[in-house]
């Protein structure tokens, strides 16, 4: 393999690694429960009791 194709392969894990790990962080500071359902006019959803 050349110099280039080397440089461009860890480039190339290191965005997907660092994609990767972007989102494992971002759902631990912001976890899915917490999202909040919006009805179809933006009003908030009542959850079901």
């Amino acid at each position: 393999m050349s110099t280039s194709a080397i440089i461009m392969m860890v480039l190339a894990i290191a965005i997907v690694w660092g994609g990767l790990a972007f989102a494992i962080v971002f759902l631990l500071k912001h976890p899915e429960g917490s999202v909040q359902l919006l009805d179809d006019h933006g009003r908030p959803l009542n959850p079901p009791s």
